[in-house]
């Protein structure tokens, strides 16, 4: 069964495509992509379904690059640092079972977050640039530390394959009738797992 990878990132317009690319490549290489967007449980708070999901995964991945004040408030937003804070409070106190956590820390330039969450200063930041094919690199690299018995596909080849799969989303969409522009999360999953054991050779 594939290992669960929890995903903390911006779930706006702006960042979609680098979500989708998140997604895709955890799939792609044969990890299960986990997020809060999983589940619309009324029963169920927020923070208890992502302390939840962050509990059954071993590894996870964290945007922070997200620190521009909100257009309404004009204050920014703290979910992803928090969130990320959560997965070291448990890796450091939670015991033997999440002391094996790992995580990949994710933001636009390599220093940058120094400024503003210097309590991780000294942890290897990935810096994508906010470019979609360097943020496939970064997250397939770090998937292979934790996938040592398989090769996994290059990091080239997954970002190809990402963009014919989103060249061929809407319409693929379309046929399904589904609005492309507000499909669900578990739809888009299991639209692109479709995709990709038809279309790859992964």
């Amino acid at each position: 069964m594939p290992h669960p990878v929890f995903i903390n990132c911006p779930f706006d317009s702006g960042y979609n495509e680098k979500f989708r690319a998140i997604v895709f490549t955890i799939t792609y290489c044969n990890f299960a992509p986990r997020s809060a967007l999983e589940v619309d449980d009324a029963t169920e708070a927020r923070l208890a379904k992502i302390i939840r999901i962050i509990g059954e995964c071993r590894l996870s991945i964290h945007d922070i690059s997200r620190t521009e004040p909100d257009a309404k408030t004009g204050l920014p937003r703290f979910n992803m640092p928090f969130e990320l804070g959560i997965v070291f409070g448990a890796k450091g106190l939670g015991g033997p079972k999440h002391a094996t956590k790992s995580c990949l820390v994710l933001d636009k330039a390599q220093f940058r977050y120094r400024k503003f969450f210097s309590d991780i200063a000294g942890q290897d930041i990935g810096a994508h640039g906010d470019n979609v094919p360097r943020l496939v690199a970064l997250v397939r690299n770090w998937l292979s530390q934790h996938h040592r018995a398989v090769l996994l596909p290059g990091d080239q080849l997954i970002a190809k394959d990402f963009g014919r799969f989103a060249r061929a989303f809407p319409e693929i969409c379309r046929k399904a009738g589904i609005q492309s522009e507000k499909v669900t999360y578990n739809d888009f999953v299991n639209i692109m797992k479709v995709w990709v054991a038809k279309h790859t050779l992964v």
